[in-house]
């Protein structure tokens, strides 16, 4: 359990000090939120993600409590994006248009092969949606289905090979690959990622790639995807 968890998991067993009223948590406190919709706020803002199996505590007050906590973040010039059927919820920075608005969240630059390792997962989580089931995937899996795209005649494998599992262990950092508990080296894709691909996203991204792969394009460190991925440290 990482520490985000840990703060989340801990959020029932707070006392709460003599003569606080129901909002102020702590002297000098001027705050309107309640003390649970606080913790949700902050993992929110902390990233990358609430989602009801991770934070079982948390996501029943972010439902009770999402008025409150979106009218927060839109202050920061942030956007909730909460989904009920999927269970889970994010941060980020709102569409301001014109107006010249500071970015407070950091965000991951996605490599060629980070993009490419997103696509396949988020066709994996397609396919396993169609059929009912979770979206797992293994790590030997993911390396044998992406070497489609090593350098030809193999002129760099180790380099390969290493930016490969990079992206993995992003993807981990990020959540959006979870660990499955007592099964080594397998994982779930998190529902967050339907959120942040949608089918025109996977569509174009389709196109580029195999674009690449049919000798079109160049550049394996290019960046073909305006995705980033929100930092969780």
């Amino acid at each position: 359990m990482n520490e985000s968890e840990d703060m989340a998991e801990s959020a029932a067993v707070v006392l709460m000090p003599d003569g606080v009223g129901d909002a102020a948590v702590f002297p000098g406190d001027t705050g309107s939120l309640s003390f649970e919709a606080r913790r949700v706020l902050c993992q929110l803002l902390a990233g990358p993600s609430v989602d009801a199996e991770r934070h079982a505590l948390l996501w029943p007050v972010l439902l009770r409590e999402e008025a409150a906590v979106r009218a927060r973040l839109c202050e920061l010039f942030l956007e909730l994006v909460l989904d009920r059927d999927l269970r889970v919820a994010f941060v980020r920075q709102a569409d301001t248009g014109e107006l010249a608005t500071p970015t407070l969240l950091r965000s991951s630059p996605l490599t060629f092969i980070d993009s490419v390792l997103l696509l396949t997962l988020r066709q994996r989580l397609a396919e396993a949606e169609a059929q009912g089931q979770r979206a797992v995937v293994e790590e030997a899996e993911l390396h044998a289905q992406l070497t489609v795209y090593e350098p030809p005649q193999g002129t760099d494998r180790a380099g390969f090979t290493k930016k490969l599992a990079a992206a993995i262990e992003k993807m981990k950092k990020n959540n959006v690959l979870q660990p499955i508990r007592g099964s080594e080296g397998r994982h779930e894709v998190s529902p967050t990622l339907k959120l942040l691909f949608s089918a025109e996203d996977v569509q174009a991204l389709g196109e580029v790639y195999r674009e690449h792969l049919s000798g079109q394009r160049s550049g394996a460190d290019a960046d073909p995807a305006d995705t980033t991925l929100q930092d969780d440290d």
